[in-house]
């Protein structure tokens, strides 16, 4: 597509976006009752409208039905989590045998390298991505620690090269490969919440597995966010929370995705509670843990009803949508359009005021652009935000844009790009 920087082009490509309906399902915030272009929903996805109404329901149950809600009504509790893993499935491309939301991101970590990281002899090592969020990177110290390993030792980071932002996949197979015999976990992001990456996972999966590592992903940044075909990529396992690009709501319930191949495997060590009980057994309260069939095996606490409730029916919206065929589409091309926007900005201002170091080429990226700016980053972001432009800034010089293709227009777009312009031409 040829683009055109000027605001009747936007709107031409507004008025062509099929999805341009989902927007009006979102909440926007506002600032002396004007609407923020909102850029950050690769932090904190925005509100559903029905959200209240939502949560109200089932405010209503626990009010009308008390103890009795967990098998009465329209939405018994009881198994209210098997009614979202049929949406979840489409958007991590997996069976809804294979995913199940439960918890929150970091305890599904643990809780998944509990049965996917054992280190035997000399294979301790986990390979993992360098400047990974700091929860995984957290948390998988604290594993190795547990084992019995030093950090320094046991923890494999993979950087770009010196002068780049981007990790280049030969790289990471190549780092796989000469580690061989000593790596028993890969443990990548899907995407890097920094540059906003888009790593092969299938490339590092079969890397992976060709030294006998078990391979997983963290997919905070992916999920909801780019197609994902967890089964047939033959990832071993991964998690995820919903609060960004799938827009449960803060601190909304997280995800997880286990192969069905390792559904019958005895040998997989895990850390079992009640909920994660053979179903058909479990108000037997017998000694001795069966596990559920599938991922729902690895539950350990009951249903979240209310984050729950916030989890569906933004699913819902994706279903609406047409899962995630039709927002990638889309959201190739807004990332197109920012990427042209701020090009022609530097253009304007006869230098490159604002560096790129997502990737360019469109398969390498979700709907994310991060931006260095020459000179005083922290003042164009202030600015941005004074101007109802909410984006998101990271220490130490990155501002992270994400046009969500739900909620986003290309309007949205190109009115950040005159902001870009007029703050680097004001300082």
């Amino acid at each position: 597509m040829i683009f055109e920087n000027n605001i009747a082009f936007a709107r031409s490509l507004d008025a062509q976006d099929s999805l341009a309906e989902m927007r009006s399902e979102f909440l926007f915030p506002e600032q002396n009752n004007k609407p923020f272009i909102y850029l950050c929903g690769n932090s904190l996805g925005l509100q559903p409208k029905v959200a209240k109404e939502v949560l109200q329901r089932q405010l209503d149950n626990w009010k009308n039905l008390a103890v009795e809600g967990w098998f009465d009504g329209q939405e018994p509790w009881m198994f209210y989590h098997k009614e979202l893993k049929k949406l979840m499935a489409p958007i991590v491309g997996a069976s809804p045998a294979e995913v199940c939301p439960m918890n929150t991101l970091t305890v599904n970590l643990h809780l998944l390298m509990v049965s996917f990281y054992q280190p035997k002899g000399k294979k301790y090592k986990i390979i993992m991505e360098a400047g990974a969020f700091p929860s995984d990177q957290y948390a998988i110290e604290s594993q190795v620690r547990f084992h019995g390993f030093n950090a320094d030792d046991a923890i494999i980071e993979v950087k770009p090269r010196e002068g780049e932002y981007i990790l280049r996949t030969e790289d990471i197979v190549k780092t796989i490969k000469e580690h061989g015999n000593e790596i028993a976990l890969v443990l990548f992001g899907g995407i890097n919440y920094f540059t906003g990456q888009w790593f092969d996972m299938q490339a590092i999966t079969v890397a992976g597995h060709s030294i006998g590592a078990k391979v997983g992903f963290d997919l905070a940044h992916a999920a909801g966010n780019v197609p994902l075909k967890l089964h047939d990529w033959d990832v071993d396992f991964a998690c995820w929370c919903s609060y960004k690009y799938q827009n449960s709501g803060p601190g909304g319930i997280s995800g997880i995705f286990v192969h069905e191949k390792h559904f019958s495997d005895t040998n997989l060590h895990r850390f079992a509670g009640w909920w994660g009980y053979n179903e058909s057994k479990r108000f037997k309260m017998e000694k001795g843990f069966i596990p559920e069939a599938g991922a729902d095996g690895w539950q350990i606490s009951c249903t979240q009803v209310m984050p729950m409730a916030l989890y569906h029916e933004s699913l819902t919206l994706f279903e609406k949508a047409g899962f995630m065929d039709a927002l990638r589409n889309k959201s190739k091309t807004l990332t197109s359009y920012l990427f042209y926007i701020i090009n022609e900005a530097n253009k304007e201002l006869g230098e490159e005021q604002y560096k790129i170091i997502t990737p360019q080429n469109e398969e390498d990226r979700g709907a994310q652009v991060s931006i260095i700016a020459k000179a005083n980053g922290k003042v164009i972001f202030d600015h941005l935000v004074a101007n109802h432009v909410l984006g998101d800034w990271r220490e130490p010089n990155v501002i992270r844009l994400s046009p969500v293709p739900m909620y986003n227009s290309f309007e949205d777009i190109y009115r950040t790009g005159e902001l870009l312009l007029a703050v680097a031409r004001s300082i």
